[in-house]
């Protein structure tokens, strides 16, 4: 199993969504750079259930670093993030032990560990997981923020429902960390709220579509080819349970455009080459050029639905009609634009570091 990914800096994490713990293990980190624990608790809150548009499980997130900060600073060694778990109810997966949710991991992790997975909750399959790649992430994105860069993410669409696009970034990012549900125009929240509820009551689920941006980024970091920023923010979103796509700019629009539309026309403005647009989201080459990087990621609805589905036990290999028990988001793109922001600042602070050397975000 591999639960590691980066290179300058990397970030590991362990556990299961009912076991003692879930944790990350932030590695690469310079000495002597800030970690904020209210910050950490606050994107942590960002992430937490919200509501009826969320499950009922509710966890208090109070994590614990037991390796690598020291008097609020990094020391240079391992970050150890815990968190533990605490509100599990194992018994609503005793049936799903042998029978699989549809368009759920339950199945292709019995073909890979051979039915000795974790299977209450999800293991290690579970969006529970996210709270320690959360936690992990917070450290790199008030480390970026020291540097002048910053993420923010919003609600692009959900059940079909848009929000607007991104204008004045800066304040659209500032005005997103602040929020629970993370829409730029106030008046789509109550569309969507609705429209997530409407689904819970008919027992089934929606998805939708999380749109990032990153300001600040110095100019020519990323590699060409496998270690493009593309390819590193894709690898990792596709990292984060449920994200089923991700394009970057103007995404798959691009491919309707005529060259003379699709291209950036250049500009020099104080001093410094910009784009006038920016189909491109930020990236040529897999280098950046200075503009906001700009991605967006498909977000599928939640597969566990309290909806008679078709499946089959996979152990006694018979066909069967499953009908979950247990405690379930009907939407989760409202939480996961968090572990979005999070999983970005970890990748952009590797790119960094191998650009510039883990020193640079001192």
């Amino acid at each position: 199993m591999k639960n590691t990914f980066g290179n300058s800096i990397s970030v590991t994490i362990f556990g299961e969504s009912h076991g003692e713990y879930i944790g990350a293990v932030l590695d690469g980190m310079a000495p002597g750079i800030d970690v904020d624990f209210e910050y950490i608790s606050h994107m942590l809150t960002l992430r937490r259930p919200d509501g009826k548009i969320s499950t009922p499980r509710k966890e208090k997130d109070e994590f614990k670093i037991v390796s690598g900060v020291l008097n609020g600073k990094t020391t240079g060694t391992p970050i150890t993030i815990l968190i533990p778990n605490e509100n599990v109810k194992s018994g609503d997966y005793s049936q799903m032990r042998t029978v699989a949710r549809p368009s759920h991991a339950d199945f292709t992790a019995q073909c890979k560990y051979h039915g000795f997975q974790d299977s209450r909750g999800g293991g290690h399959f579970s969006g529970r997981i996210t709270a320690a790649l959360t936690a992990a992430g917070a450290i790199c994105k008030l480390a970026l923020e020291k540097k002048g860069i910053y993420i923010g993410t919003h609600i692009k669409k959900c059940a079909g429902i848009s929000d607007r696009n991104f204008d004045d970034i800066f304040c659209d990012i500032k005005a997103l960390n602040g929020k629970t549900f993370a829409v730029l125009d106030d008046k789509t929240e109550e569309e969507m709220t609705s429209a997530i509820l409407e689904a819970a009551e008919d027992g089934d689920s929606v998805g939708g579509v999380l749109e990032t941006a990153i300001i600040g980024m110095p100019q020519g970091v990323g590699e060409p080819f496998f270690d493009s920023i593309e390819s590193l923010l894709s690898h990792m979103m596709f990292s984060i349970p449920a994200v089923k796509g991700v394009e970057f700019g103007a995404g798959f629009e691009i491919a309707d455009m005529k060259g003379s539309f699709a291209n950036d026309p250049m500009r020099i403005k104080d001093g410094k080459i910009i784009t006038l647009k920016n189909n491109n989201g930020g990236i040529n080459g897999g280098i950046t050029n200075g503009m906001p990087i700009i991605f967006r990621t498909a977000i599928k609805p939640t597969p566990t639905i309290f909806k008679p589905q078709e499946t089959v036990d996979f152990v006694n290999m018979c066909e069967t009609v499953l009908e979950p028990k247990g405690r379930h988001d009907p939407a989760i793109v409202h939480r996961a634009r968090v572990v979005q922001d999070a999983a970005s600042a970890i990748v952009i602070c590797d790119a960094l570091s191998a650009r510039f050397g883990t020193d640079w975000l001192i």
